[in-house]
C-alpha cells in the first residue's frame, strides 16, 4: 500500500496528506467524495489510483439528463428470439468515478445508494452483486452551485471520506509543469499496477487482525455523541460515522505497518470522516463556523484514552 501511495504521489502532486486518505479509504472498503475547483486533479487521482490497482475503472459524467438506468443498467427486448437481455451498466467495475455528481438531479444520485451501501444493483426486481472490491470516488465543485442539486444527507452518509483538495504549494505547482506530458505520450508509457483486486481484498481482511482498545471505542463513542449535543450542530453524526472513523482508524494503523489503533489515528482520520455527515445551524454558519472547526474543539474537549 504504501509502494501504491508513493506511486500516487509521483502523478498527483500538492496532495500527501489527501491521497494517503484516498487509499485508506480504499483499504477501509469505504467511498470518497473529493471536493476542489476544477483542475485540481481530482479526476486524475481517481484513474490513477484504479490503473495502480489493477482494476477495472469507469468514470460516469453526471449531467442534469443523466438517468438512473445510465448508470446500473436496463433490460432489453431482443425481438429475434422474443428474450429479455440485460444489460448492465457502468456501475459494475472495480473503482467508479461519478464526476460532478451534484448535476444530476436526486433520482439518478440515489441509484448510488444501494450499490455504496450494499454492493448490490437491483434492475427490473433482480439483483445483481458488484465487482470486489468496488470503490466509488465522487467529484463536485465548491464555487459552481448554478444547476446543480446538492447531495442529501443520506447518499453524504454513505461517504467514508469528505476529502477536501486544495490548491497545491509553489513547489508543487512547478513539479506539475515540469512533470507535464502530452496526452500521446502518456498513452505510450501507461503505469504498471502494483497489486491486484484480490490483494486488494485479501489486505482488506487482515483489517480484523487490528486491535482496537474498549478505551478507544468509547473514544469514537463520545466524539460521535458529542457532535448530536453541540449547540452549534443541527444534525450530527450518525452510527454510520462511528464506524467510518472505526474502519478508517484501522485502515491507517494498517498502512503504518501496526496492528493496534492509538488515538492519533482516529483525531487523523475524524475530520474527512465526520466533515461532511454535520449539518450546522444557521447561527454557528453566519458566525463563519465550518465543520472542521467543530470537530476540532469537540477531539479538544474529550479526554485523550492513555
Amino acid at each position: 500500500m504504501n509502494e501504491l501511495i508513493q506511486a500516487l504521489e509521483q502523478r498527483v502532486f500538492g496532495q500527501k496528506l489527501n491521497t494517503r486518505l484516498l487509499a485508506t479509504a480504499l483499504l477501509a472498503g469505504g467511498h470518497v467524495l473529493l471536493e476542489g475547483v476544477p483542475g485540481l486533479g481530482k479526476t486524475k487521482m481517481a484513474r490513477t489510483l484504479a490503473e495502480l490497482t489493477g482494476g477495472e475503472y469507469r468514470r460516469i459524467q453526471f449531467t442534469p439528463d443523466l438517468m438512473p438506468a445510465d448508470i446500473t443498467g436496463s433490460v432489453i427486448y431482443q425481438m429475434q428470439d422474443h428474450s429479455f437481455t440485460t444489460i448492465q451498466g457502468p456501475i459494475f467495475t472495480n473503482v467508479l468515478l461519478a464526476d460532478e455528481i451534484n448535476r444530476s438531479g436526486p433520482k439518478t444520485q440515489a441509484a448510488l445508494l444501494e450499490a455504496m451501501e450494499e454492493r448490490q444493483v437491483t434492475i427490473q426486481g433482480n439483483t445483481y452483486k458488484l465487482p470486489n472490491p468496488f470503490f466509488v470516488v465522487a467529484t463536485q465543485n465548491p464555487v459552481e452551485y448554478e444547476g446543480t442539486y446538492p447531495l442529501p444527507e443520506a447518499q453524504l452518509d454513505r461517504f467514508m471520506f469528505k476529502l477536501v483538495l486544495d490548491y497545491p504549494g509553489e513547489e508543487a505547482e512547478i513539479a506539475i509543469l515540469r512533470g507535464h506530458l502530452p496526452f500521446h505520450q502518456q498513452e505510450e508509457e501507461p503505469l504498471q499496477a502494483l497489486m491486484t483486486p484480490e490483494r486488494i481484498v485479501e489486505l482488506q481482511r487482515k483489517l480484523t487482525d487490528v486491535v482496537v482498545e474498549d478505551s478507544l471505542y468509547a473514544y469514537i463513542t463520545t466524539l460521535i455523541r458529542k457532535t448530536r449535543e453541540s449547540k452549534k450542530i443541527q444534525l450530527g453524526a450518525s452510527p454510520r460515522a462511528g464506524i467510518a472513523v472505526l474502519m478508517a482508524s484501522k485502515a491507517w494503523a494498517l498502512m503504518d505497518g501496526r496492528t493496534y489503533v492509538t488515538p492519533d489515528d482516529i483525531k487523523l482520520v475524524a475530520r474527512p470522516a465526520l466533515r461532511h455527515r454535520l449539518l450546522l445551524t444557521p447561527q454557528a454558519e453566519l458566525e463563519g463556523g465550518t465543520s472542521d472547526q467543530i470537530i476540532q474543539e469537540t477531539l479538544g474537549s474529550i479526554p485523550v484514552p492513555r
